[in-house]
């Protein structure tokens, strides 16, 4: 456990992580604090930080668990300790840690008697697992159990759905959500005419991310949110089929360039995030990891510097071009490209 003096600066807004501690491989905890605040700024901040906490942060979780042996979700099999549904549970309850995305593929393939665990999963070079010793199922028999796996990364909750069944496959409900838990407490001092706040914030994980970092991204992911709104550009839209005509603001990637070109504003360019483009989600993500943040960043690199970046395609290249040429008019040389 990590123990450090709260300091309360009266000047400038500062934040702090006055307590951490790991319970266990699958539950850490982290406390901070942010000072100081005007009064109601801290109820406002801790609000939207847990929400963005518990759904805006993505993770890692077996999602589908396909074996020929299985007639169906709530049956026995000779020589299995566990019911069927009591090994799925299990499988929900392990916890993965990854930055791929897209689906991927694992395995379990054993022979009892003996004590399953997820040390026994054969997972792909990009996944890793948080604790190994999760135990999964008990082989009482010296029988063969092969068992496929499907991994995924989003974020939030996914419900399996009652027709999903196939093949001998069983989806599971996925909770790619890391954090486990998220509270805010609010402390206020000084006197009635000059109130003033400080936030704590409280943050539980399951050990994928240290609750650090799950507040590192969950203040990234509201910044992205409210991104759009510090550079608008508004523009009328009528609906030709319906009478009342509405008018409604149109904040678009395309406008916002042309807008750029014309004024010839080298440094608007950093305003231009590349999750306003239509970039599929491994592409942008894959962007995203190389701090390739803005149009700025995207057009000080090559071709050849995006080939470099891990796990990036040249399918994902002329997509990239793709979308820069029909938008913009812009295309990225071969070799390495500077804005002046």
């Amino acid at each position: 456990m990590v123990r450090e003096e709260i300091a309360v600066s009266t000047r400038a807004l500062r934040w702090k992580c006055v307590e951490s501690r790991i319970d266990s491989k699958r539950l850490y905890y982290g406390r901070f604090i942010l000072s100081p605040l005007m009064k109601g700024q801290a109820d406002m901040i801790g609000i939207a930080m847990r929400r963005a906490l518990l759904g805006e942060i993505e993770g890692t979780c077996i999602t589908r668990v396909k074996s020929e042996k299985v007639p169906h979700e709530f049956s026995t099999i000779v020589g299995i300790e566990e019911s069927v549904h009591e090994i799925l549970m299990n499988f929900k309850e392990i916890v993965l840690r990854s930055h791929l995305y897209g689906t991927l593929d694992a395995s379990i393939c054993v022979r009892g008697p003996r004590y399953v665990t997820a040390q026994d999963i054969i997972l792909p070079p990009s996944v890793e697992i948080v604790d190994a010793t999760q135990h999964i199922v008990n082989l009482t028999e010296p029988i063969d159990l092969c068992i496929e796996l499907q991994i995924e990364r989003d974020r939030g909750y996914r419900m399996k759905t009652p027709n999903n069944y196939q093949d001998g496959s069983y989806p599971i409900d996925a909770v790619f959500m890391p954090v486990r838990n998220a509270n805010h407490s609010i402390h206020s001092y000084g006197n009635a005419n000059e109130k003033q706040e400080i936030l704590f914030l409280e943050i539980w994980t399951n050990g994928s991310l240290t609750p650090k970092e799950a507040l590192y991204e969950a203040s990234r992911n509201l910044i992205d949110l409210f991104i759009p709104f510090l550079h608008p550009e508004e523009q009328e839209i009528h609906l030709e089929d319906n009478p009342n005509r509405v008018s409604l603001p149109l904040f678009t990637f395309h406008d916002e360039f042309l807008n750029i070109r014309k004024n010839k504003k080298i440094i608007a360019l950093k305003c231009i995030f590349i999750d306003q483009s239509e970039l599929p989600s491994r592409t942008y993500n894959c962007l995203k990891k190389s701090n390739i943040h803005t149009l700025l960043d995207l057009l000080t690199n090559s071709q050849e510097d995006l080939l470099k970046i891990e796990y990036f395609r040249m399918e994902d290249v002329k997509q990239i071009l793709d979308i820069l040429q029909k938008h913009f008019g812009f295309d990225l040389p071969k070799n390495k490209f500077l804005i002046y």
